[in-house]
């Protein structure tokens, strides 16, 4: 804290210029969200302040990312259908969630789990964030040609009939609630059901409208019905934000194309007056806490979302840190990643109480603060100030809220197309295909790629994430289960290439004696074929030799494995000598009594001469 002004001017523009650039994103991931942009800019504001201020990146920027939106938009799109459309309803347990989803995030640093971050199989990242991409280009096609569901009257009467039945459902839930519903005697109900109007019947009508198109499968059924109603005013408006954002970026990067873009088309929009969809308002003056989550917390309403508030904590993590080896490779530093976990984590959760976005570490915000002469983490912190100013300025907000909504639907699709993972798709041809699944030959990353992708886009986020670190895992397993196959044989020393410390065995104990190398680790992926070896000794055999010096790790797995195959051999009057036994190993097997219950400890030698000199003592030539 001592130079934490030391780089006051570069932080300053830094700061200022990451602020400007998180603006109209911030505004557009809001408005995909479902919550409006204020959630968006929210959501900016304290996580680049407080990720800053706390966080273990000096010159990270953090806010809103695609990713989190993408999984934030499938948690919210969810609950306000459950509670029919109600946002008011559905915020307390949204903003719970991601409250519960910082407060996992600083768990996941106090613990020290931020080196373990790089360990998720690139396949799994890979299909999420192009899945992610795909999500925000095809929910935003909807809303470029000025279509919304929710106010196509032909699509709300064919809505009608279920959202008269939603109605009365719902009187016959407040009624069993209230303990008045009597199945004899259905007068209250019909009292209830004919007040009723015209109005709350396509009101409820509306929202199911709205809610058929939601998410990539929904956008995908409504596009052509969409294309039939086409606003050639909107379309036009999120052509025109594209094609700036895509060409300005050929003239200079030095002003952020994304906003000029934002300025240009909105201004066009707003100086001539045109009949386009605005988005939804911005209120000024200074965020308020939203007390509800407290107030109106529940613990068995939040832990349906338990995984998903998992799911947002471990992609907020791996975005962050992905983005701290951007700042380091370029500021030539080194970041702290489990103190940046704690940043993050404690910029998510106050930012959820004041009802923002989550978000992370972002990474064009980042190296914009870096270039613009940003050193601290004072950067940060005034880049979450510069957009706080936005909403105290007075008029500013109000004028916001004119923001076409389109134009914000084309500054998605073009932050859909930059996420997605093209490094990973031009890969798939080159990659060995190493699995059979039928007739037909795959990579088993590209297969893992594949699925989470899929999954990704057309059921749910949460659950293909899950699914792909289970498939990579078994793949992974099977994979070194393989290989420690091929290593570790048992033959007799007449078949087997010994090894050099075996050359001066003696010859005539070569069928009394037999070796298992055991050359990797011995884990539940590995055992299946160590459980045979009481099967493959000869009856010859009086001794066997398990070399243990490169099995470095044993799991429970392996460890019962280890015993079942002494048992056997045991109950064969076979002795069993172990060679280079090592500590973890040791220590497992010590702690079941297999030493020395099976093998007593003078059985156990340091090195392979020992033991040979303890078979020539102790080992009679019968054959």
């Amino acid at each position: 804290m001592k130079n934490f002004f030391s780089h006051l001017k570069g932080d300053a523009f830094g700061g200022i210029t990451a602020g400007i650039v998180a603006l109209p994103l911030a505004l557009a991931f809001g408005v995909s969200s479902g919550l409006g942009p204020s959630a968006g800019l929210y959501g900016a504001i304290f996580l680049a302040f407080f990720a800053a201020l706390f966080g273990g990146t000096n010159t990270q920027i953090s806010g809103p990312t695609a990713p989190m939106t993408a999984v934030s938009m499938v948690l919210i799109a969810g609950l306000l259908a459950i509670h029919e459309g109600d946002v008011s309803k559905s915020l307390p347990i949204i903003l719970a969630v991601f409250l519960l989803a910082g407060l996992m995030q600083v768990g996941l640093g106090i613990f020290g789990f931020g080196k373990y971050i790089k360990y998720i199989p690139y396949p799994v990242v890979s299909g999420f964030m192009t899945a992610i991409g795909l999500i925000i280009i095809i929910t935003q096609i909807l809303p470029a040609v000025g279509y919304y569901p929710g106010q196509d009257e032909e699509l709300i009467e064919k809505h009608m009939p279920h959202a008269e039945e939603m109605l009365l459902n719902d009187i016959l839930k407040d009624e069993a609630g209230e303990g008045i519903l009597v199945l004899e005697n259905f007068k209250e109900t019909i009292n209830r059901a004919e007040k009723i109007t015209l109005a709350d019947m396509k009101s409820e009508a509306s929202i199911l409208a709205a809610n058929s198109a939601s998410g990539a499968l929904g956008s995908l059924k409504a596009i052509p019905r969409a294309l039939q109603n086409i606003k050639w005013l909107e379309f036009l408006l999120a052509l025109g934000t594209i094609l700036i954002i895509y060409g300005f970026k050929r003239i200079t990067t030095a002003i952020p194309s994304t906003l000029v873009a934002l300025v240009i088309v909105s201004g066009i929009a707003m100086g001539f007056n045109l009949g386009y969809t605005p988005i939804q308002n911005i209120p000024d003056g200074f965020p308020m806490p939203n007390f509800g989550i407290f107030t109106e917390f529940d613990f068995g309403n939040l832990m349906p979302y338990f995984f998903t508030a998992f799911t947002l904590a471990l992609l907020g993590s791996i975005d962050s840190l992905l983005t701290s080896v951007v700042a380091d490779n370029v500021t030539k530093t080194k970041h702290k990643p489990n103190k940046e976990l704690i940043g993050q984590g404690i910029g998510n959760s106050i930012a959820a109480i004041f009802g923002g976005l989550p978000g992370a570490g972002a990474t064009i915000r980042t190296v914009v603060n870096i270039n613009a002469g940003g050193k601290t983490r004072l950067s940060g912190m005034i880049a979450g100030v510069f957009l706080l100013g936005i909403l105290l300025i007075p008029g500013l907000p109000g004028l916001a809220s004119q923001i076409p909504a389109a134009v914000l639907a084309g500054i998605l699709i073009t932050v859909g197309f930059g996420v997605m993972d093209y490094k990973g798709l031009k890969a798939i041809p080159a990659l060995p295909k190493d699995i059979k699944i039928g007739p037909v030959k795959l990579s088993s990353e590209v297969l893992i790629m594949l699925v989470v992708l899929l999954l990704s886009t057309f059921w749910n986020l949460v659950y293909a994430v899950g699914i792909g670190l289970i498939i990579a895992s078994l793949l992974f397993m099977k994979k070194i289960g393989d290989l420690t196959a091929q290593r570790s044989d048992v033959k007799s020393l007449m078949k087997e290439k010994a090894w050099d410390d075996e050359m001066s065995f003696p010859e005539k104990l070569k069928e009394e004696v037999f070796i298992k190398h055991l050359k990797g680790p011995l884990f539940f992926g590995s055992t299946s074929d160590f459980q045979g070896l009481a099967d493959q000794i000869p009856s010859t055999a009086k001794t066997v030799i398990i070399r243990l010096g490169r099995m470095q790790y044993m799991d429970q797995s392996g460890l019962y494995a280890m015993e079942d195959v002494l048992h056997d051999l045991n109950k064969n009057k076979i002795t069993v000598l172990f060679v280079g036994l090592l500590k973890q190993p040791r220590y497992m097997m010590e702690r079941i009594d297999i030493i020395p219950d099976l093998i007593p400890k003078e059985h156990i030698f340091k090195t392979f001469t020992e033991c040979t000199q303890w078979i020539k003592e102790n080992v009679k030539d019968d054959y």
